[in-house]
């Protein structure tokens, strides 16, 4: 017995012993001297109490060499899993579920576009370089350092990173912000299938001029709605955050205590862990910026300094279409383009699968661009369906652009640089100490043939899907010290003085922000400005229940139903974690839209519909018409009306409530029921959710309110899954004491002190200091010349 328990004992400490040292291997190291080939001169890393790097460099090109160096030892596995999203190439190392994505982002035509974009660059220019010595930084730390300990679980082996790799990630930011796969099926289907009495809630006309020529089949519909839901599922089956809105403003001095501009923003994108931002201070003669980056790119796409800085919203223009492609009856791999049948070009491409033989696709473009329902093989329907994608079709020298932002101290400097963003679509709201503020709707704007609407697919074999060029950067939406004295951008559709389609966001949001920034009363700081990040009301929810109010009391049932109505009628629209209110609304939402939408749409359409932005939009106006078709169920014994399908709605409503959270009414908080989980790539199977993901955490705000802490519309509980990225304010009083928050932590690498260091801070409202210049370091690493 002695003998087997000390032999235990032993296994047991050498099994924690190897662990241990297992673990410590993997770790950034903070601290110390490395010697690093390629550096000019030593480069001083300080990192402060976040784990945040501030880089002092004597050249440009050593400090981007440190940044790749000091980037990829906190987020290596994050840099690798986005380039393989980008470039189709997770099922090789997460197997043949991935093999989906893989088909989509292939069809996509990101990878060839990335080389066409690289080949067009300049190889002397400062970005190009600025890139190349970022890169050579992080392969530099990938070549002398154990593997991640995700690339260990998974068998992935290192290869070095390119610029192909960081002009993928490019393209996926630029998809991630098109909504035409998922809303463009879905509104022709209801135009061609339901009738144009369907489209008043979407504030669509029925436009006879957009019907397709040759109608789909039964299979084309098919064929689309699995092409919606491969677009949905694709990001989140890889665990990969999807930018979704933001928020930003500026205030001019004169409506500020300290009588310098003020600069917010909280762009909007999926939870994931490693958070999306990088957070550096980077310092070389002639230039110092405290940037947020993203995976792969040295050019920061938040930042500021003492003189200048920007934030970004999306844009949501519509710059993807969907075209439905006239084939030759004798001949398949034909379609008719400009009165002409023309042929399909066809490539073939092979698809690493982990375990298995690799997979052949066979892919195809028409003139107008890539057959993207292909991916679906047998099932894609016999209608060629085309993308013409702005990201393929203009020259978006993205990378000058973001190296000339990260210098933009005048207003000429910031708009020359917002020009050279062609897609995706990004509003840019900047300020700087001079006292101008500024913002740019950035996107190179196709012009479509009159009377065309994008929100519907296209008839390739007529002029709808033609464009006639790009409107010039001029006419595209922006202002420059404006008279108000602020500036608010939202994802609202702005004014504009051309036709701009796109799949905007609600103007609930940026109304909220609008009035209280218009406020002559209040002069703004960074502290009253907290309030204004983190407010969790709008007018969403009662706008929505105005017109219902009269119906709930009517089909209320009992003291205790008819006390849920009246306090849903006092209710202001606000989301703390303790509202009951807030929680009803939130079900009735969503048993409002099965109730009225479900018979019409189904179990495909349905759940396709509300994934879009439209339905955003659409459930308010349904609410307000009472005479809108989609109040009388398909398929019933009789006719219904508004009153049926509310009283079907609130009961239905109640019941999964207290089936969910309990039958007494008081336990229906927010709180319980809207959580945030910051979920791992890996954390998506069971038991590696438990080691790698962070939460969950009891959530305030929601969807199209200022702390817009967002869940997908559906039944109680709803798991948080996107929102603030960070939180920014900067008083250009005093910029060195700027405010930023992280949603989990600085490190992407488990089991590092700064992991999710600042998980719990962020849920509940807190800021940190964005520390700039001379920082207390809580450790020096320092690289130099060698290696």
């Amino acid at each position: 017995m002695k003998r087997s328990l000390t032999l235990l004992a032993v296994v047991v400490a050498v099994a924690a012993g190897v662990g241990y040292w297992y673990v410590q291997g993997k770790l950034p190291q903070r601290e110390g001297e490395v010697a690093m080939a390629g550096l000019q001169a030593p480069v001083s890393v300080r990192y402060d109490a976040r784990g945040v790097p501030h880089l002092q460099a004597q050249s440009e090109p050593d400090l981007y060499r440190a940044l790749g160096y000091v980037h990829a030892q906190d987020r290596l596995f994050q840099m690798e899993i986005m380039r393989r999203l980008a470039r189709g190439e997770l099922a090789e190392v997460l197997g043949d579920k991935l093999l989906p994505t893989d088909t989509l982002f292939r069809s996509l035509r990101i990878r060839e576009q990335a080389a066409l974009m690289a080949s067009r660059q300049d190889p002397q220019s400062p970005a190009w370089q600025a890139l190349q010595a970022y890169l050579d930084g992080v392969n530099s730390w990938q070549a002398s350092h154990p593997k991640p300990m995700e690339f260990d679980l998974l068998g992935i082996t290192p290869r070095p990173f390119t610029a192909e790799d960081t002009l993928s990630i490019a393209g996926y930011l630029a998809y991630s912000f098109a909504a035409a796969f998922r809303t463009e099926p879905a509104l022709t289907y209801i135009r061609d299938q339901l009738g144009p009495e369907y489209l008043n809630i979407f504030d669509l006309g029925w436009q006879p001029e957009g019907a397709l020529g040759t109608p789909l089949a039964a299979a084309d519909w098919q064929s689309l709605e699995a092409l919606a839901r491969l677009s949905h599922d694709a990001l989140g089956e890889a665990g990969i955050p999807q930018f979704e809105g933001s928020n930003a403003w500026a205030v001019a001095g004169s409506h500020t205590r300290s009588g310098k501009p003020l600069l917010a923003g909280d762009p909007h994108i999926g939870f994931a862990v490693p958070a999306v931002w990088y957070e550096a201070e980077l310092s070389a003669p002639g230039f110092n910026l405290y940037g947020y980056f993203q995976a792969l790119n040295p050019f920061a796409l938040l930042g500021h300094n003492r003189d200048f800085g920007w934030s970004l919203t999306m844009f949501q223009n519509d710059d993807l279409d969907l075209i439905a492609e006239r084939t030759n009856p004798a001949d398949p791999n034909q379609v008719m383009v400009d009165g002409k049948w023309q042929a399909l070009q066809k490539t073939e491409q092979q698809i690493a699968v982990k375990g298995e033989a690799p997979v052949t696709l066979s892919l195809r473009r028409s003139p107008h661009g890539p057959i993207v329902n292909d991916v679906l093989g047998a099932s894609a329907g016999s209608t060629p369906i085309a993308m013409w994608w702005a990201f393929l079709e203009t020259e978006n020298p993205i990378l000058e652009g973001f190296y000339q932002l990260n210098r933009a101290d005048t207003l000429g400097k910031m708009r020359d640089a917002a020009a050279k963003v062609h897609a995706p679509g990004l509003n840019f709201v900047w300020a700087n100490a001079g006292g101008d503020i500024g913002w740019w709707a950035a996107a190179k704007l196709p012009i479509r043939p009159d009377g065309v609407d994008p929100a519907f697919i296209l008839d390739g074999a007529s002029a709808q899907a033609d464009k006639l060029g790009f409107y010039p950067f001029n006419v595209n939406p922006q202002q420059e010290n404006p008279a108000r004295g602020y500036i608010v951008s939202a994802n609202y559709q702005p004014p504009a003085a051309v036709p701009i389609p796109g799949y905007y966001n609600l103007p609930d949001r940026g109304r909220q922000l609008d009035r209280q920034l218009a406020n002559p009363d209040v002069k703004w700081d960074t502290q009253n400005s907290q309030a204004l990040q983190l407010d969790s009301a709008s007018d969403h929810g009662p706008r929505t229940l105005a017109p219902l109010l009269a119906t709930l009391r009517a089909v209320a049932e009992g003291d205790e139903e008819k006390e849920l109505v009246e306090q849903l009628a006092a209710w202001r629209g606000d989301y703390p974690l303790d509202s009951t209110s807030a929680t009803l609304f939130n079900q009735f939402l969503y048993e409002l839209a099965f109730a009225a939408l479900h018979d019409e749409l189904g179990d495909t359409w349905f759940p396709v519909l509300i994934s879009t932005r439209a339905i955003d939009a659409a459930l308010p106006r349904l609410a307000a018409d009472a005479d809108s078709p989609w109040w009388n169920t398909r398929g019933g014994n009789q006719r219904t009306d508004r009153t049926a399908v509310v009283r079907t709605a609130w009961q239905s409503s109640l019941k999964h409530l207290r089936d969910a959270l309990g039958s007494d009414p008081a336990r229906w908080q927010w709180g319980k029921a809207h959580t945030l989980t910051h979920n791992h790539p890996l954390g998506v199977k069971k038991p590696l959710n438990l080691l790698f993901n962070v939460g969950p955490f009891a959530a305030p705000g929601t969807h199209e309110v200022p702390n817009n802490l967002s869940a997908k519309i559906g039944p109680a509980p709803w798991p948080v899954t996107y929102g603030p990225s960070t939180r920014r304010l900067i008083d250009f009083a005093d910029a060195g004491q700027a405010l930023t928050i992280n949603p989990v932590g600085q490190s992407g690498v488990l089991f590092d002190r700064h992991y999710a260091d600042q998980a719990k801070g962020y849920v509940q409202g807190q800021y940190e200091r964005a520390q700039m210049g001379v920082i207390p370091a809580q450790s020096t690493l320092r690289l130099v010349p060698g290696g």
